[in-house]
């Protein structure tokens, strides 16, 4: 099962992250990627197997608390698909033009470090690194 949301800030994104992590035996994820962009987070998900009705109700008004589902354009689909095959988040950077911030495990440590650097480089938190 792949799921593609919308999140607006890092706090939500960081929520995902920890409910991944508690939810490890239930909800066995195979890959997620982080991607930040000037307006927000796009979060790919991918489980290993599917779930039963009621841990998809569950996933899914989990995200719908704090994101939106996402229609990825064709220029995102193609540097998602990179990822899924293996290519290296900084070559996927280069040639899409993407912020990979996170790919792989559920490690909330990934986005924090961005979020740190992001804000002392700029001297102030902006919205979406909140």
């Amino acid at each position: 099962m792949d799921y593609l949301y919308y999140l607006g800030n890092a706090s939500h994104t960081l929520w995902v992250f920890e409910y991944l992590y508690r939810k490890q035996d239930e909800l066995p994820v195979e890959f997620l990627t982080a991607i930040h962009q000037i307006d927000g987070w796009i979060l790919r998900i991918k489980l290993t197997h599917g779930l039963t009705i009621r841990q998809v109700g569950d996933f899914q008004a989990f995200m719908s608390e704090l994101g939106l589902p996402y229609q990825a354009s064709i220029h995102l689909k193609m540097a998602l698909r990179g990822l899924e095959k293996g290519q290296s988040p900084v070559d996927i950077m280069r040639h899409y033009q993407v912020a990979v911030v996170s790919h792989g495990g559920a490690d909330r440590t990934e986005i924090e470090e961005f979020r740190e650097q992001f804000i002392q480089g700029l001297g102030y938190c902006p919205e979406t690194l909140a």
